[in-house]
């Protein structure tokens, strides 16, 4: 079984983060993002809130996820956001990184974590209901700045 260590994300691996993610952001379908990211991007978002942690296998990163609060959700409820390295899906990296992720959202007061999922995105969909989020709601035909509209599914997991 690979070894997979997680910890917390640092402003020093904005690059190696933005690299994944734009990869995944180049793939579609698997982010709200339509364009590319920048290291000084993510670095500030790093800054504004929540809690970031990455993983890795033998040294190189290889996943990462953040949760945070978002204006539309309750106080107690904190917003997700999960990229794994395309081809590493299935050998455990998201579930290293939620773990890590439920005990900071405990840490930081949430009761709920919210993620929202592009419709077609079956293997978004699939992650989210194996870690127990529960589907509350569909929003249809959200436009995105191309001009492009899409659906997601909104989910809901409890702490």
């Amino acid at each position: 079984m690979t070894q997979i260590d997680v910890r917390k994300a640092q402003s020093f691996d904005a690059g190696a983060m933005v690299s994944l993610l734009n990869d995944i952001i180049a793939a579609g379908g698997m982010t709200a993002l339509t364009t590319s990211v920048t290291s000084a991007d993510l670095r500030d978002w790093m800054h504004e809130s929540g809690a970031w942690h990455l993983a890795e296998v033998g040294g190189d990163i290889c996943g990462f996820q953040w949760i945070g609060p978002h204006v539309d959700l309750a106080p107690d409820t904190c917003d997700i956001a999960t990229f794994v390295a395309l081809g590493q899906h299935g050998v455990g990296i998201g579930s290293a990184l939620f773990r890590a992720t439920c005990a900071a959202a405990r840490t930081l007061g949430y009761r709920r974590i919210n993620a929202v999922i592009h419709a077609d995105n079956g293997g978004g969909l699939a992650y989210y209901r194996s870690r127990g989020f529960e589907t509350v709601g569909h929003l249809k035909n959200l436009p995105l700045p191309d001009g492009r509209t899409v659906n997601k599914v909104v989910t809901t997991y409890r702490l």
